[in-house]
């Protein structure tokens, strides 16, 4: 190999490449157009070929070195720099994005809403009616607990917080991705888990009014309830979003109604996770804490549903 032909034959890459890295180093990586993104992807490539050909041919120490320093900086560039955007991108997802798809989607998580209001409804009626209604849905030994032993449930939490937040957030998780697979089954499952929670919420609600313990009740609910329940509410709008792709694709072909509004509930998702594993902390540390005063906690749990609504109608500007 003509080693000096090679080299004059290759290096007009090398300062390509050396420019582009000089470019993205004083300005970013968000500085080059999208011919001049593949380019450096090319060049690198090319480069890293030239250096291990260098390497193969023992061709010079200096010109080795610097073919390995401007492989080095290429691979930062590209790859640190491609790291830095998916988690620039993130970071954007959730400061505007979610906002903005729950907006967009408001109809089906109001469905939802109103499905688990009305089965949390029909429960109270009921069990205040029928007090045999309630042991329908409500296990017998947490009404015994209740009505003949005057105590709540939630102090066996205390003493084993990690356990319990673990699985406080792993049942949420499981409800709420049963929500959103309900979707497949033209929403029927999601619309089931929606009144159903309800249900049991109306009737667990009316349990402790009837004893006396709604106040102590509602404090410990309130302030994991406050991310818990919109949450679940997200899920079941993400099942909604489904069924309506498989029921009414509009002007879609379902395939391409299943893409779109599939992409929709996947955005609701991101946001569902977050808010849980923040709840299940919440449940399992700060709800039943008996150091914590019962104002104080209702104060937590309306003040973090103040600031869900309100990031929730975050508008890009």
């Amino acid at each position: 190999m003509n080693i000096q032909r090679w080299i004059a034959r290759r290096e007009p890459n090398w300062q390509r490449l050396d420019a582009l890295l000089r470019q993205i180093e004083k300005k970013g990586l968000k500085s080059l157009r999208a011919a001049e993104i593949r380019e450096l992807a090319s060049l690198y490539r090319s480069v890293a070929a030239d250096l291990a050909r260098a390497r193969t041919q023992q061709i010079g120490n200096t010109l080795i070195q610097s073919l390995q320093s401007l492989t080095t900086r290429a691979y930062t560039q590209i790859y640190q720099g491609s790291r830095r955007q998916e988690w620039q991108a993130i970071l954007k997802f959730y400061q505007w994005g979610l906002p903005s798809v729950v907006q967009k989607t408001f109809a089906y998580i109001a469905a939802a809403t109103a499905l688990f209001l009305l089965g949390a409804l029909v429960a109270w009626w009921y069990s205040w009616q029928n007090p045999s209604f309630m042991s329908l849905i409500v296990p017998e030994s947490l009404i015994t607990k209740v009505r003949d032993e005057h105590k709540l449930w939630m102090g066996s939490i205390v003493g084993v917080e990690p356990l319990a937040s673990s699985s406080i957030m792993i049942n949420n998780l499981s409800v709420s991705f049963g929500a959103v697979a309900g979707g497949i089954t033209a929403g029927l499952y999601t619309a089931y888990l929606m009144v159903f929670n309800g249900l049991l919420i109306g009737a667990v609600g009316t349990l402790v009014g009837q004893n006396n313990l709604a106040y102590p009740f509602w404090a410990f609910v309130f302030p994991h309830g406050s991310l818990e329940l919109p949450a679940i509410f997200f899920a079941g709008g993400a099942g909604f979003l489904l069924a309506r792709a498989i029921l009414f694709p509009g002007k879609y072909r379902r395939g391409d109604a299943l893409k779109f509004y599939g992409s929709q509930a996947v955005q609701l998702i991101f946001g569902i996770v977050p808010m849980l594993v923040i709840a299940g902390a919440i449940e399992g540390f700060f709800s039943p804490n008996p150091s914590v005063p019962d104002a104080i906690k209702y104060l937590a749990g309306m003040g973090l549903f103040v600031l869900l609504v309100l990031y929730c109608s975050r508008k890009e500007t």
